[in-house]
């Protein structure tokens, strides 16, 4: 027969290990050895470029973190334009004129997608005060009329 201080000592230790994995586990970064610049500075550019853009074959999943190959001839790509001496914002602006604004993790608020912006908080408002509004008609509809002393007689 097993001893129950024994079983609690047992999980004790394996829960505090899966606990420990899950919250000391860094994210895996998808970059090779062989992609790394030299220069420290443009590097440090290109992991934080990589990190905004978007992988256009995962599911919202930045270059940065992507296995793809496509993914990876994006870094390439990124770190050949840092090397020639690109801004950032040059990058940036040279990606979305290729791939278009999907490429950006975070797309730019203006007025080609203000609409999609703001159309979602606005639907999900007027659902809730529709869906509020026909509780409470619905909770009053449900009353039954307080009865009279006068309607009692009639009966």
């Amino acid at each position: 027969m097993i001893n129950h201080q024994k079983l609690r000592e047992i999980f004790l230790n394996v829960a505090i290990g899966v606990l420990s994995f899950v919250f000391f586990a860094t994210p895996g970064y998808a970059v090779e050895p062989d992609e790394v610049l030299e220069n420290s500075n443009l590097e440090l550019r290109a992991r934080n470029l990589s990190k905004e853009l978007r992988c256009l074959v995962c599911r919202n999943e930045s270059i940065d973190e992507s296995n793809s190959i496509i993914a990876r001839d994006l870094r390439l790509l990124l770190r050949d334009r840092l090397e020639a001496g690109d801004s950032d914002k040059e990058i940036l602006n040279f990606l979305v004129g290729r791939y278009g604004e999907y490429i950006l993790l975070k797309p730019v608020l203006d007025g080609k997608n203000i609409f999609l912006w703001f159309v979602g908080p606005f639907v999900f408002v007027i659902c809730l005060v529709g869906l509020l509004s026909s509780f409470i008609s619905g909770a009053t509809l449900g009353k039954k009329p307080k009865r009279t002393l006068a309607s009692n007689k009639k009966m």
